[in-house]
Formats: C-alpha cells, structure tokens, sequence
C-alpha cells in the first residue's frame, strides 16, 4: 500500500470514530495521525533492516506526538489511538484490524522474555484507557479490555476484561461493533464479590439465628422435663 493511501485510511479511520473531528484538515492536527504514519514509514525502513533509521523516525514521532510505537511492531487496518499521550507499543507486538487505544495503553514484555515477548491482539479489540497488556500472549477478536487493567494472561475471544489482575468477566457476547467504545459500563468484579459476600453472611446470619432459636427451645423444654422429673 502506498504511503498516499495510508493517510486517507487514517483520514477516514480518525473522523469515524472521533465525533470532535469536524474535517479532514483538523485530522493532520491529530497526534495519533502522525504516530500512526509515521510508524508506517519507519516500519518499511525496519523491513529493509535499516534499523537506525526506522529508530530515528520513531522516536522523533514519540518525541512530538507522545505515542511510542516501535518500527518492528506489525499492525493491521484502522488502528485507532485516541488521546494517545503514553501509548507504549512493543518491538514484537502484532495487532489485528479495527483496534483502539486510549491514553496510557502498554502493549509491553513482562522483561524475561527473548524473541516474541510482547502480546498479540485479535481483530476489533478495545484496550480502555490506562490498561497494561503484558507478555508474550494472544488476545482474541472482539475483546474489551477496561480502564487501569492488567492482563498478564490469554483472553479468549468475544471476552470482557477488568481488574488487576485482568479477570474475564464476561464471554462469548455478541460480536462487538466498532462504535462501541463505551469504556465505563463494564462489570465491576470487585463489587459483585462484595455483593456476593454480603448475601452469603446474610444467609449465615439467618441460619444462625433459626439454629439459635431451636436450641434454646430445646433447651426450655429439657429444662421442664428435668423439673417434672424432679417433681415425681
């Protein structure tokens, strides 16, 4: 694909998923535009293994746009970044078509690794604002990562994610659309544990007091019996 036609799949990538985009001119003004083309470039460069120059160009980018994208990392179709500042994205990550990042996204190595030590990401993948993404690991198609996650192990496909660390909340939901970016309503796992506990310590408190009814009834009517004997 020629560079011309990267930038007008950026251009329409960038206005359809981010209502503040007015026109194809305020997207040059986009720091994911840059970081996204200039990866491109620099990944050619990579390729042909002149490594010290895909180097300068990528780290130029992450120097202006604040988004580190590295010139070995493969990336399909429609990366979207939004609001990119501290987006991380390892040497041998590879992700997949119609993918989005938030703000502060690490896509890294957990640094005992050597070869393929960063994860690899399915198509049509949400990763939320803040979520780390670590090790040499698959994530499927049609995954919601949620904000502040830690993932540290493989998702399956058509999941929800959440909490450090990452916990799968949710499984073989209905294919997501792309303009799902709703990063807030995710299930809290932390709040039904909590909710879960109450209710078992509610059904042990009842149980408790229905034991401790019948044992002081039994030991009311032991009570007579011992007096009645007495009395005989």
């Amino acid at each position: 694909m020629k560079l011309i036609d990267f930038i007008r799949e950026e251009i329409a990538v960038i206005r359809d998923r981010d209502p503040a985009i007015h026109s194809n001119l305020e997207v040059f003004l986009y720091p994911s535009f840059h970081a996204i083309i200039r990866y491109r470039v620099a990944h050619r460069l990579y390729e042909k293994k002149h490594y010290f120059l895909a180097r300068w160009i990528s780290q130029r980018a992450a120097h202006v746009t604040g988004i580190e994208i590295h010139p070995g990392a493969q990336i399909g179709k429609g990366l979207f970044i939004d609001h990119g500042h501290g987006v991380i994205i390892g040497e041998t990550t590879v992700i997949g078509d119609n993918c989005t990042l938030y703000q502060g996204v690490t896509l890294g190595g957990n640094g005992k690794e050597k070869g393929k030590r960063h994860p690899t990401i399915g198509n049509n993948v949400m990763v939320s604002a803040g979520a780390k993404v670590l090790g040499s690991f698959t994530i499927g198609d049609n995954v919601k990562i949620g904000a502040g996650s830690v993932v540290i192990n493989p998702v399956p496909s058509n999941s929800t994610v959440v909490g450090v660390p990452g916990r799968v909340v949710k499984r073989n939901n209905v294919r997501l659309p792309q303009q799902d970016l709703n990063q807030t309503d995710l299930p809290d796992p932390v709040k039904q544990d909590l909710q879960q506990l109450r209710a078992e310590q509610a059904r042990l408190r009842a149980d408790y007091e229905k034991l401790e009814k019948q044992l002081g009834l039994l030991t009311k009517k032991n009570k007579q019996n011992n007096r009645r004997g007495a009395e005989k």
